[in-house]
């Protein structure tokens, strides 16, 4: 199904998933999320179609419920891979990097530029994979600029092979930064984003979502 990869079709999801028992029309979209309402109702008809959406269909009482949540985060699993965003990766020889990136987006008053994500974002809930890489979303609109800035603020330095500090320009422009979390004063994309992230990510990423997906439960807190 592939209007779960389209950006704005991905945040209708995410709205909906996070909101379960809400009953949606077309111009909720448009008004709390930009979506535009034709947008919006072309991927509720679609999400009906395919099973993942109840409701009234048309008449003075028509709305969406979302259902079969668990199915529809399984088709998405199938479709979406971490390596549908586009990755750069350099070397930095400080022990605080994450509390030097923090800083330097405090000091610019854009606190909320930034999101982690794979293990560096889900080691701050579950402390289980070990690894000295860092994973960093930065907004898709002037990466290049946004970029560049930060690597020379932070001695970022280009390798060509290997490297500890991995800057992500989003695949998912918007909805990467859906619900986007604050944890022990770092940005940290949603529970849902770190589980699609992880979930086919090469180095230990399936054992890590599974787990993320056990810890939260332990903790009665859901994955959306």
């Amino acid at each position: 199904m592939k209007i779960l990869l389209s950006d704005k079709a991905a945040i209708i999801i995410r709205a909906m998933l996070s909101q379960p028992a809400r009953k949606w029309v077309a111009r909720d979209f448009e008004k709390e999320f930009g979506v535009g309402r034709a947008r919006a109702a072309a991927v509720l008809s679609e999400l009906r179609a395919k099973g993942f959406v109840g409701g009234i269909r048309s008449g003075r009482l028509a709305h969406s419920v979302l259902q079969n949540k668990e199915e529809l985060i399984e088709e998405w699993l199938k479709l979406y891979k971490f390596e549908r965003n586009e990755t750069y990766l350099y070397y930095s020889a400080r022990e605080d990097v994450l509390r030097s990136l923090k800083n330097y987006f405090a000091s610019k008053k854009q606190e909320q530029a930034y999101a982690l994500t794979l293990h560096t974002g889900a080691n701050f809930i579950t402390h289980y994979v070990n690894t000295p890489t860092m994973y960093c979303y930065l907004p898709a609109e002037n990466f290049k600029n946004a970029s560049l800035d930060l690597r020379q603020a932070l001695d970022l330095k280009e390798l060509k092979r290997g490297g500890n500090f991995c800057l992500i320009k989003p695949y998912y422009k918007t909805a990467v930064f859906f619900n986007t979390q604050t944890i022990k004063g770092y940005n940290v994309v949603s529970y849902l984003q770190l589980y699609l992230d992880l979930y086919h990510f090469p180095q230990r990423g399936r054992d890590h979502a599974e787990y993320l997906l056990k810890t939260l439960k332990e903790e009665g807190k859901n994955i959306v």
